[in-house]
C-alpha cells in the first residue's frame, strides 16, 4: 500500500515539471501588448514602426520608441503581400525592416512535440511502475517460503565475537570448544572415527548469554554464522516453515562448514500431540521438518545446529535424542567470579569513582544474570549523568542494583501520614523478624519509598551464593514474609488491616505450597510431590493430565499449608511483641529519615541474634 501511494507521488511529481517546462517555453520574460493587423498597418503608415520580425504566423514588432508588440497573420501569406493588400505606400513598406526568423533547436521541437507526446510518455512510465509494482508482489510471493536468516559472513569484525568476549559460563565454553575444535579441523575427529554432535542445546534462564556463546563459536571458528528465531518459521499459512527451514539448511549446506542458530526453539519444538490444533498445525509440520533436516535419510554433514531455549522441559522428546541435539550444555546464571568478570567486560568505557569495586557489586547482586549486570552498570552511568557528576560513585551502583530488583523510585508517590506510619510497622516488622532469624538473609536495607509497584520494602541479600536451599530457610522466609502482617495486626488491630501486606500473603502462600508440594518437606504427606510442576505446564498438557494425587490428599495439602502459614505467623509475632522496643526504635528512624542502610541498622538492631521461640 505505502509503494502504490508513492508511485502515485511521484506521477504527480512528474506532471507538475512538465507543466512547468511547457509553461516556460510560452511565458515570456517581457510582456508583449497584442495588436491587431489594422492597428499595426496605421503604425506603419504613420513611420511609428521600426522593425518586423516574422516568427511562422506571429509578427514581433519593434518601434521606434523601443517598444514591443505582437499580432499574427495569416498562414501562408507573407508581410510584404499583406501590406500591399491593406494598400501601404512601398516606400513606407521599405522604411520599415522586416525580419524572417524560422524557429530550430530544442525550443522548435519542444513546442511541437511536447504536446503531443508528453501524456504519452506519462502513460508509458504509468505502466513501466504499475509492471515493476507486480514484478515485486510475484517476486515476494514466490519468496513466501522462502528462510530470511540473516548471516554473520567469516571475517566480518566489525561484528565477531569470540570467547574472549564471553565471560564466566567456563564450562560451557569447554564444551562448546569441542564444536570449534571440529570446524577448524574436521580431520582430526574424521581419521579417529569421531562424529561431532549435529546439534547443541542451549539451555538457561533469560539473560545467561546463550545467544552471545552461539555468536562466540562462530567467531572463534571463522564460518558462516545463520540465524533465525523460532517465531521466524511459524506463519498462517500450513507448510510456510517448514519450506523455510529446507531453504535454511540448503543455505547452510551450501556455506559448508557453517553453523545454524536457532533461538527461543521453544516456539517450534514443543512436544507433538497436544494443544487444540491436534497434530497437522503449522508449528507441528515445521518441527517435523527440522527433525529429518538434523538427522533424515540426506546427510547433514558440515553444519552444525545450535538452539537456545529457557524451556528444554517442554520439547519434543524426538529433538533431544542421539543424532540431533544429542548435546545438551546448561548455562547457569553466574556465581561470584564470574559475576566479577562480566563486570569487568560491561565497566569496559565507563569511568568509576574511587569508591567503586567491582567485587564488592559482584557480591551485592547474588541471582543476577549477565543481562541483569550490563543494565546494571547502564542505569548507573544514566543515572550519573542526570546528576550531572563525570565519575560513577558508589551511591548510583547501589541505587541502580534497587532499580533492577524493584523497579524505578517513585518519590512523587506521596503518602498520607497514617499511609507513612503503616509503611514503616509493615517494613520495621520484615526487618526485625529477618534480623532475629538465623537462617534468615542479612538485611541491606529498609525503605518506606516507594519502588516499582511496592508502597516500601525491605533488601535482604545473602552473603554467599546459594545452589541448595534448607527446610529452615524456608520456614524463617516465611515468618519474614509474614513479619509486616505481624507488625500492622499488633499495633492496629484487625479492624484496621491493609491492602499492603496482600503481595507478601501471596508470596508466602506459594512457598508454604512449595515446601508440601514440591520439596517433600512435610512431616505429614512425606518426602514425595504432588501434581505437576508449574513450569511443565502449557495448553494441551493441562487439559489431558490429571492430578495424581485424591481430594483427601488435597484436604490435607491445604491443612498442610495453612499450619505452615499459621505457625510462620506465630514466630513473627512471638519477635515482635519481645522486641517491641528495637521495633519502635526502627520505625522513629524511619519516619524520620525513610531509608536505613544496613550499617545504621545493625547499629540500632545490635548483633544478629537466634529466635528465642
Amino acid at each position: 500500500m505505502s509503494s502504490l501511494v508513492k508511485n502515485f507521488f511521484l506521477f504527480i511529481l512528474l506532471f507538475f515539471l512538465l507543466a512547468l517546462v511547457m509553461s516556460g517555453l510560452k511565458v515570456s520574460d517581457t510582456k508583449v501588448v497584442t495588436v491587431g493587423m489594422a492597428e499595426m498597418v496605421q503604425e506603419i503608415v504613420e513611420g511609428k514602426v521600426k522593425q518586423i520580425e516574422v516568427q511562422g504566423d506571429k509578427l514581433v514588432i519593434t518601434l521606434q520608441d523601443g517598444t514591443n508588440q505582437e499580432s499574427l497573420k495569416e498562414g501562408g501569406e507573407s508581410v510584404s503581400t499583406l501590406l500591399k493588400n491593406y494598400g501601404v505606400d512601398p516606400e513606407k513598406m521599405r522604411a520599415v525592416s522586416v525580419v524572417i526568423k524560422s524557429e530550430s533547436g530544442w525550443r522548435f521541437w519542444m513546442r511541437s512535440l511536447l504536446p503531443v507526446f508528453a501524456p504519452i510518455l506519462v502513460l508509458v512510465l504509468l505502466l513501466f511502475f504499475m509492471t515493476r509494482q507486480v514484478q515485486g508482489i510475484n517476486s515476494r510471493a514466490l519468496g513466501f517460503g522462502q528462510a530470511g536468516a540473516k548471516q554473520n559472513a567469516p571475517g566480518d569484525n566489525k561484528n565477531k565475537v569470540t570467547f574472549k568476549d564471553v565471560a564466566g559460563v567456563k564450562e560451557a565454553k569447554e564444551e562448546l570448544l569441542e564444536v570449534v575444535d571440529f570446524l577448524k579441523n574436521s580431520k582430526r575427529f574424521v581419521d579417529m572415527g569421531a562424529k561431532i554432535p549435529k546439534g547443541v542445546l542451549l539451555m538457561g534462564t533469560p539473560g545467561t548469554g546463550k545467544t552471545l556463546l552461539a555468536k562466540a563459536v562462530a567467531g572463534e571458528a571463522d564460518v558462516p554464522f545463520f540465524h533465525m528465531s523460532g517465531s521466524e518459521f511459524v506463519e498462517m499459512f500450513v507448510g510456510v516453515g517448514a519450506s523455510r527451514v529446507r531453504d535454511l539448511f540448503k543455505k547452510a549446506k551450501q556455506s559448508a562448514p557453517a553453523i545454524v542458530f536457532i533461538d527461543e526453539l521453544d516456539a517450534v519444538g514443543r512436544r507433538r500431540g497436544y494443544g487444540i490444533g491436534g497434530s497437522h498445525d503449522e508449528r507441528e509440520q515445521t518441527l517435523n521438518q527440522i527433525l529429518v533436516e538434523m538427522d533424515g535419510f540426506e546427510p547433514n554433514s558440515g553444519v552444525i545446529v545450535i538452539a537456545a531455549t529457557n524451556r528444554p522441559d517442554v520439547l519434543d522428546p524426538a529433538l533431544l535424542r542421539p543424532g540431533r541435539f544429542d548435546r545438551r550444555v546448561t548455562v547457569d546464571a553466574p556465581d561470584l567470579n564470574d559475576r566479577e568478570e562480566i563486570l569487568k567486560v560491561h565497566a569496559t568505557g565507563k569511568p568509576f569513582g574511587d569508591d567503586v569495586s567491582l567485587r564488592e557489586i559482584a557480591e551485592r547482586t547474588p541471582g543476577f544474570t549477565g543481562a541483569d549486570l550490563a543494565n546494571l552498570l547502564n542505569e548507573a552511568a544514566i543515572l550519573t549523568v542526570r546528576r550531572n557528576k563525570t565519575q560513577i560513585s558508589k551511591t548510583e551502583i547501589l541505587e541502580s542494583i534497587e532499580k533492577v530488583l524493584l523497579g524505578p523510585e517513585r518519590r512523587g508517590h506521596i503518602l498520607s501520614d497514617k499511609e507513612k506510619k503503616i509503611t514503616a510497622y509493615h517494613e520495621a516488622g520484615h526487618a526485625l523478624v529477618a534480623h532475629s532469624l538465623p537462617n534468615a538473609d542479612p538485611v541491606r536495607k529498609v525503605s518506606i519509598i516507594s519502588r516499582g509497584r511496592a508502597g516500601g520494602y525491605t533488601l535482604k541479600m545473602p552473603t554467599e551464593d546459594k545452589r541448595f536451599h534448607s527446610k529452615g530457610e524456608f520456614l524463617d522466609d516465611l515468618a519474614v514474609a509474614l513479619g509486616g502482617f505481624a507488625a500492622e495486626q499488633l499495633i492496629f488491630g484487625n479492624d484496621a488491616l491493609s491492602t499492603g501486606p496482600s503481595s507478601d500473603l501471596r508470596h508466602a502462600t506459594q512457598l508454604a505450597k512449595s515446601i508440601v508440594t514440591e520439596y517433600g518437606m512435610s512431616d505429614l504427606l512425606g518426602p514425595r510431590t504432588f501434581g505437576s510442576n508449574e513450569e511443565n505446564r502449557f495448553l494441551g498438557r493441562d487439559m489431558m493430565e490429571q492430578r495424581d494425587f485424591s481430594e483427601k490428599t488435597a484436604e490435607q495439602i491445604d491443612a498442610e499449608v495453612g499450619r505452615l502459614l499459621k505457625e510462620a505467623r506465630v514466630r513473627a509475632e512471638k519477635i515482635i511483641q519481645s522486641r517491641r522496643d528495637k521495633l519502635e526504635i526502627l520505625v522513629q528512624e524511619l519516619m524520620v529519615k525513610e531509608t536505613i542502610e544496613q550499617g545504621v541498622f545493625e547499629e540500632l538492631m545490635g548483633a544478629k541474634e537466634a529466635s528465642k521461640t
